[in-house]
């Protein structure tokens, strides 16, 4: 049994009256969260489905699918996640192609006109949860698999990528990578380890990342398994965000960078937010700029982190201490490596290693990664990040090297571009992607997201502001104007819906359509 399984089995039977999840204003206790884990083992175990075997859940940010996470878990079954907010046909496509025995859903989504037709085709079972914890039942039709029962050995989760710059991939994610994962993430945490013995803390973790996504995914389990209460949110929104932190008071929460840009546009009370001491952000770059500005207004450091879904979290990230000690001179990293991590920079083309503070693509060594890179083997993980890396251990991301735009055989890199676009005072978020240009082969486009109350700057303007922060060849062709992006279930920038955005603009001449 992994030491994972061992703690959430170990904490859920600790004090059943203890409130455990706080959503929508209400409280669930771990004694409703148990009584819903018991009965999604009871119903796995009279589907005969070992320990180890594959199991679907279509993840929502609700209190019935938290106990379905700790029931797949706590049994040393594979969870296999699967994103409800998908459309039907790319969900159940996805769902078609996994050989799955049994799939967890909501109520809701049990309901959805391809469900049980494709089930029933794929000789799959369905478990209906209901959201906030009524029950659990057996679809009817679909009580028992039809098909053999497939395992994944070691795996404690199968997890769907973001798909920021293509289509979502499925990784998995060994019990030992999360085991190794959290026990770098308590440095972050003054006097806890890992490994300490199960109890029940104070403290309370927001999440409001989707379950779907690894930051969510990895809260809440870090949460459960260091037996603290969760804030969970459906989505994030500034009002709901606010209300959840004023009802739990947590000491640290976590935002994606828009999601800061909205509360700072907001211009949220100080005093909603006196609970906290930092805020924690990752899954995108993190402007230094909306560091400092958030900093002025509230005295609250945000720690940006780095990490992917193939590391099973962050493997670099800022604390408290760092922060206040190293900010001004190491501004804009992305935080220090994980002290059970290691990581080099090397030539993109030769791999040969680079000097302290050159540029290079990002390799990586450690026991999360998976025992192919253990720490101190011949084999490095190489990312698709540009980084430098300094002496003291701090991680500069200067942006992706597989989302270049060749531009008539100049290289532009898209998060240039943004931190250029980020400098306007109309603009609170702007995505950059390549467009086919039939002379040039692509050419930069940015999708911008105004200020509350700005106006859409004229697209000459915006490229003359441009052409004094960037090379020539760097500033977008194209500009469009939207309330929001086509984004992936982190929030991040989906590069394919946004050139999707494009393909009518360049069409027409549009480009600064609103």
């Amino acid at each position: 049994m992994a030491q994972m399984t061992e703690k959430l089995l170990a904490i859920m039977a600790l004090d059943p009256d203890r409130a455990e999840i706080d959503f929508e204003g209400r409280d669930y206790s771990w004694g409703d969260l148990a009584r819903v884990v018991q009965a999604i083992e009871a119903a796995l175990d009279a589907m005969d489905l070992p320990p180890e075997a594959r199991v679907g859940i279509m993840l929502r940010n609700r209190p019935g699918h938290i106990a379905a996470i700790l029931a797949v878990l706590a049994s040393d079954r594979c969870l296999v996640s699967l994103n409800p907010v998908l459309p039907d046909a790319r969900l159940f496509e996805d769902v078609a192609g996994l050989d799955l025995p049994v799939i967890i859903a909501d109520e809701s989504d049990v309901l959805r006109p391809s469900m049980v037709e494709t089930c029933t085709r794929c000789g799959t079972a369905v478990l209906a949860i209901g959201a906030r914890l009524e029950g659990v039942r057996v679809v009817e039709g679909l009580a028992m698999p039809r098909r053999a029962v497939s395992t994944s050995p070691g795996v404690a989760i199968e997890m769907l990528t973001s798909g920021t710059t293509g289509t979502p991939k499925r990784v998995p994610l060994t019990r030992a990578a999360f085991d190794a994962s959290f026990a770098g993430f308590t440095r972050y945490e003054r006097g806890r380890e890992f490994a300490d013995q199960p109890q029940l803390r104070s403290g309370v973790t927001m999440v409001n990342n989707p379950l779907t996504h690894i930051g969510g995914i990895y809260g809440c389990i870090g949460a459960l398994a260091a037996g603290r209460k969760i804030a969970l949110l459906e989505k994030f929104t500034v009002e709901g965000w606010v209300d959840a932190v004023r009802r739990n008071r947590p000491k640290v929460a976590g935002a994606v960078p828009s999601a800061i840009r909205m509360l700072l546009e907001a211009d949220v009370d100080p005093a909603a937010l006196s609970s906290l001491t930092a805020l924690i952000s990752g899954t995108a770059p993190l402007s230094p700029d909306l560091v400092d500005a958030f900093y002025a207004r509230y005295n609250l450091p945000i720690l940006a982190n780095y990490g992917a879904t193939e590391f099973a979290g962050a493997i670099a990230g800022w604390s408290v201490d760092d922060f206040r000690a190293h900010w001004q001179a190491k501004r804009g990293a992305a935080g220090r490596i994980h002290a059970n991590v290691r990581a080099r920079i090397v030539d993109p083309q030769t791999g040969a290693g680079l000097p302290s503070a050159e540029e290079g693509l990002l390799e990586l060594q450690g026991e999360q990664l998976g025992p192919a890179y253990a720490a101190g083997g011949d084999n490095w993980l190489r990312t698709t990040d540009r980084a430098v890396l300094d002496d003291d251990g701090f991680l500069f991301i200067r942006g992706r090297a597989d989302n270049a735009i060749i531009r008539g055989g100049f290289k532009v890199h898209p998060d240039d571009v943004v931190n250029a676009l980020h400098q306007h005072p109309a603009i609170r978020e702007a995505a950059v992607v390549g467009v086919p240009d039939d002379r040039l082969g692509a050419v930069p486009a940015a999708a911008i997201i105004l200020r509350e109350g700005s106006v859409a700057p004229d697209p000459d303007a915006l490229k003359a502001f441009l052409k004094d922060r960037l090379i020539a060849y760097q500033v977008p062709v194209h500009f469009r104007f939207v309330p929001d992006f086509p984004r992936t279930p982190s929030m991040k920038p989906s590069a394919p819906g946004l050139q999707a955005l494009f393909v009518p603009s360049i069409e027409t001449g549009e480009d600064n359509a609103m």
